[in-house]
């Protein structure tokens, strides 16, 4: 029965990842200057380790001073190009191009904070860098489109840290909707359960807890749900979206009594009883050997006892959960209508056990899919027969998305081809246009026309006038 369903035509971006690097020889990898060298600096970056024939990392910009050396020592990076600020790397390269006429590198991988996107993305396109940044584009609606224009005139290879779209599981599924072996997809219904201490780490005492200092928690944490949800829709667009959601449990209010006035989990009596505590999410893996994630993510070098215990006791890491300075989204809901009249159904909630195994249904007309980002079982109605799908996973981060976007991006650099990544710039934006208007209907309370939301925004930073 499967038979039909993976005999379909294989999209663009899929047969240039791996299936064209082992075709394609590579005269010489193409070299990079990483931005940014934390968690997802070093995520993307293993390729290079792994593949050092297709990538080669020989500049980067970095000011921790232990996080630096490693990274340093991990690449063999030559002691010259090595910067403590984006700023001092973007110098360098200036003064290459006009004594020699030659970048630093072939392109930028930029993995700093969400707020300094906009800001690194202008500076290096300007240069001529292709450029691999991290999602979010930006971290407000004027500054996307800024890039998105900056991007356009630059006429350089852009790729966008959707890593969702270049999973083994997400690949696959892409393959059937787009063979239409199921008949017409109809409806999607996916969760994205984020999980309780993930959660906690990283939007309530992490980088991305304040909207302020980085952006809302459908943007940080979903862009790329609502992403492939458009992708897999495509080229049907999102016409209105709704959205409902907010702050419920990680504030003041919640806090246990018996908790009293004490701010930090190292001081609490109650401890022992709170499944958010910072000693059972840091310093407990850390005393059996578990120094990854999210210890490795609170330390400059790697995580020890003595590093963590002092990381809790003077920093937002050991703060009381409801004591802390968040204020985005523990749970939201968004509702999409496409153009061909299909709908979507998203949801995003931190109460969970599973960490980022989205839980997904797809809704054809002749069949289903449902799935779990490691397998999944489509049922043809038709036939009546159902299969389990394994999709093999390459290695990475999400499942292999963060392997196959890096693969994806090379590829389109070495060749030129910005077709390699299955999407480009105006896309990236206009997935991101729909994040914006959910959140504005979240906000608003009301029902958001996209394509009069998108020109309204348009007019606003650039006076297009979209008619």
């Amino acid at each position: 029965m499967m038979s039909s369903v993976f005999a379909s035509t294989k999209s663009i971006w899929r047969k240039s990842t791996k299936d064209t690097e082992q075709r394609r020889t590579p005269s010489k990898p193409v070299t990079l200057a990483v931005i940014g060298c934390g968690q997802r600096g070093k995520s993307y970056t293993g390729y290079a380790i792994e593949s050092p024939e297709f990538l080669k990392v020989v500049a980067i910009a970095e000011p921790r001073p232990k996080t630096q050396e490693h990274f340093v020592n991990l690449h063999k990076v030559d002691k010259t190009l090595v910067f403590a600020t984006w700023q001092e790397l973007h110098a360098a390269s200036a003064e290459t191009l006009s004594t020699i006429g030659k970048r630093l590198a072939d392109a930028v991988l930029i993995a700093v904070q969400d707020h300094m996107h906009l800001e690194v993305a202008l500076a290096f396109a300007d240069q001529g860098y292709h450029i691999l940044c991290e999602k979010p584009m930006a971290t407000s609606l004027s500054d996307c489109i800024r890039m998105e224009t900056a991007i356009k005139k630059a006429g350089t290879i852009f790729g966008m840290g959707h890593v969702m779209r270049y999973s083994p599981y997400s690949r696959e599924i892409t393959d059937i909707v787009r063979s239409r072996a199921l008949g017409e997809l109809v409806n999607i219904v996916q969760v994205e359960p984020v999980g309780y201490y993930h959660f906690a780490h990283s939007y309530v005492r992490g980088n991305w807890s304040n909207e302020k200092k980085s952006s809302f928690a459908l943007m940080t944490k979903c862009c790329h749900d609502i992403d492939i949800l458009c992708h897999w829709f495509s080229p049907s667009t999102p016409t209105r979206v709704s959205s409902f959601g907010s702050l419920q449990h990680f504030r003041k209010s919640a806090k246990p009594i018996g908790a009293g006035s004490v701010t930090r989990c190292l001081e609490c009596p109650m401890e022992k009883d709170c499944a958010y505590s910072a000693k059972k999410i840091y310093l407990q893996p850390v005393a059996n050997g578990n120094t990854g994630w999210p210890a490795e993510t609170i330390v400059d070098g790697l995580p020890d006892i003595e590093n963590i215990t002092e990381a809790l006791k003077t920093g937002p890491y050991g703060m009381c959960v409801y004591e802390s300075a968040n204020d985005v989204c523990d749970h939201q809901v968004v509702n999409l209508e496409f153009s061909d009249g299909s709908t979507a159904s998203f949801t995003m909630v931190a109460y969970t056990s599973l960490i980022c195994d989205r839980q997904l249904r797809m809704h054809f007309s002749q069949g289903e899919i449902v799935g779990d980002m490691n397998k999944f079982t489509v049922t043809d109605f038709r036939k009546k027969t159902s299969k389990v799908i394994y999709p093999k996973s390459e290695g990475g981060g999400h499942g292999g998305g963060d392997l196959g976007l890096i693969k994806a991006f090379v590829e389109a650099v070495a060749t030129g081809n910005q077709a390699v990544l299955g999407t480009d710039v105006s896309e990236v934006l206009k997935s991101h246009l729909t994040v914006f208007a959910a959140e504005a209907s979240r906000k608003e309370g009301r029902v958001i026309d996209c394509a009069e939301f998108e020109k309204v925004a348009r007019e606003n930073v650039l006076g297009e006038k979209i008619i």
